[in-house]
This record gives structure tokens, sequence and C-alpha cells, in this order.
């Protein structure tokens, strides 16, 4: 009954992940967000195996999910403190882009209650005139709001950190108790020797 409802909770949990990280990576394509777009593309494919593991039970492919869930929430935590200027680290930088372009969030000018409008910087001549993004009346920076999907992430991660080592633990006690009673001894634990019968021939003389 604990292996089942803990089952259940972890297929749930992974099916969340499926859908946060999905949203995630949409907005980072829009965004042209090189590092997490593969960050996310690699942690879809885990969850689908962690997933299948869950449903076939099959403890190794959840153990990889518990391994790569660790990994996922480092990788959050960095991009929470690459978004608060943490240490060297740099929101303006072009790091999460592998300096190919100097795209950022796509939440930089499009979140909540901002207001998107292009000036131009007076030149000498129109031709020479330069054109800039001006950004207002945001209701959250997107800075914050990056720290915030990566704390959803690493909240749900450690959540399906911890189910999956406990239905591993539970999947594996299931199997040596399984084992343990002959389930899967080729040779069962209660079995009847027989001996092989003999027949004995004899040979027979017809008297005259």
């Amino acid at each position: 009954m604990g292996c089942c409802s803990g089952r259940c909770t972890l297929i749930f949990l992974c099916t969340i992940q499926l859908l946060v990280a999905l949203e995630r990576q949409v907005f980072d394509f829009l965004g042209y967000q090189w590092a997490p777009i593969l960050a996310n593309f690699f942690h879809i494919i885990i969850v689908i195996l962690g997933l299948f593991g869950t449903i076939q039970y099959r403890p190794r492919y959840i153990v990889v999910y518990t391994v790569w869930m660790a990994l996922w929430v480092a990788w959050n935590v960095f991009i929470i403190c690459f978004y608060l200027d943490v240490g060297d680290l740099t929101k303006d930088s072009d790091l999460l882009t592998f300096n190919i372009s100097a795209h950022h969030s796509w939440w930089r000018e499009h979140g909540p209650g901002c207001v998107r409008r292009e000036m131009t910087q007076p030149g000498v001549g129109t031709v020479d005139s330069q054109s800039y993004i001006s950004v207002m009346g945001c209701l959250m920076e997107y800075q914050y709001i990056e720290v915030l999907h990566s704390g959803t992430q690493i909240l749900i991660a450690l959540l399906g950190f911890v189910y999956a080592c406990y239905v591993v633990s539970a999947i594996t006690e299931e199997e040596d108790s399984f084992d343990f009673v002959g389930g899967f001894d080729p040779f069962p634990l209660y079995h009847v020797n027989e001996k092989p019968s003999h027949l004995l021939l004899k040979p027979m003389y017809l008297s005259t």
C-alpha cells in the first residue's frame, strides 16, 4: 500500500515537472537562452525516463532520475545566483547564450505590466540615428520572475528526489522478499524429491 501511494505521488510529481519544464522551455526559446534550452531538454528526457521507470517498476531508471534531480537542483541554484548577481555572476552577461548573441530573458521586455517602447536617440541624420527599447511599468522585475521559476523547479525536484528514493527502496524490498520465498528461484523452496523408478527386466523362461 505504501509503495503504491509513493508511486502515485511520484507519477504526479513527474507529470507536474513535465508541464513546468515545457512552459519554461517555451519562454527560454523566445529569449534565445541556449544554455537553459539544453538543460531543459535533458531534464524533460530524464523526467520521462523516471516516469516510465515508476510505471513499469524499473528501479534503475528511477535511480537515474534521482541522480538527475540532484544535478537539476544545483543547476537552478546557479540560475538563481546568476539573476541575483551573486559573486562574479551578472544577469547582464551573455553567459546563458554562450556569448553567441546579446539576447536576455524574454521576461525582461514582456513581464507582467511591462510597457515596451522603442525610442530613437537623436543623431546627426536619420540614417545615423539609433533606437533603443525602453521598458516601464513592470509589476515584477524579470530577474525575480526567473528566480521564482527556478525556486519552483527546486521545490518540485526535492520532492521528486525524496519520493524517488522511497519508491526505489520499496521496490527493492518487494523484490528481495519475493526472491526469498522463491519467486525468482527456478527451483521451488518446497519441492518433493522424486526418485526415478527403474524397471527391472528379468528374463522369462518358458518350460516345456
